[in-house]
């Protein structure tokens, strides 16, 4: 069995959203011990800014005059899909940076949907947890309700168009501890972030027996 793991933090070290795919990947492990975890860290390790344009650009160019650029845009695209859609799990670490997703995971998808067109359901019925975090509150009756253009989006392509059997597990107020101006939120922080670590090994467990 494959577990596929992305992760689309910029942090390595006190990642909010690595502390919740860790645990989930624990609990997968439990249940299938000694099998393979694929990683990719785009945060890090990051896609070429202008992969997905190239790639794009194949499609509207005889493959006999494709450019080396072009070629190795549209290898990425084939690469990135086929990593996603060999695993027999998923686990994606993706936090809310400004209001919605990064280019990284951005540019992660385009080049997937390159690769495999959206009428494609790549990943139906394949398990799935999504991994994520925002730095204040989001919540119904907040002054940020509404502002988080993330999470509904990654749920569109991951079960909409992916047709994956999606769990997501999510943490709020990170940025309690960091930000003074949030201190007075400290109590519901820790019950946030206790309650979503309990979920995380809830969806991990789940994970490894689905």
């Amino acid at each position: 069995m494959t577990l596929f793991r992305l992760d689309a933090s910029i942090r390595t070290d006190g990642s909010a959203s690595r502390e919740i795919a860790d645990l989930v990947e624990q609990e997968w492990l439990a249940s299938h011990p000694g099998d393979t975890v694929v990683r990719r860290h785009i945060g890090v390790d990051v896609l070429p800014s202008d992969a997905w344009a190239l790639a794009v650009s194949t499609a509207f160019t005889p493959e006999s005059e494709w450019t080396v650029p072009q070629r190795e845009a549209r290898a990425l695209a084939t690469t990135l899909a086929d990593e996603l859609t060999g695993a027999d799990a998923v686990l994606l670490a993706v936090p809310l940076y400004n209001f919605g997703v990064s280019q990284h995971i951005k540019t992660w998808i385009d080049l997937i949907l390159t690769a495999r067109p959206s009428s494609e359901p790549i990943l139906e019925g394949t398990p799935a947890v999504l991994a994520t975090v925002r730095g204040g509150a989001y919540g119904a009756g907040t002054p940020r309700a509404g502002w988080d253009h993330s999470t509904p989006y990654l749920r569109r392509i991951l079960a909409d168009v992916w047709g994956a059997d999606l769990t997501v597990v999510e943490r709020e107020f990170t940025l309690v501890g960091v930000n003074p101006a949030l201190d007075a939120f400290t109590d519901a922080a820790a019950d946030m972030h206790r309650t979503a670590l309990d979920e995380a090994r809830v969806a991990g467990k789940a994970l490894g027996v689905a």
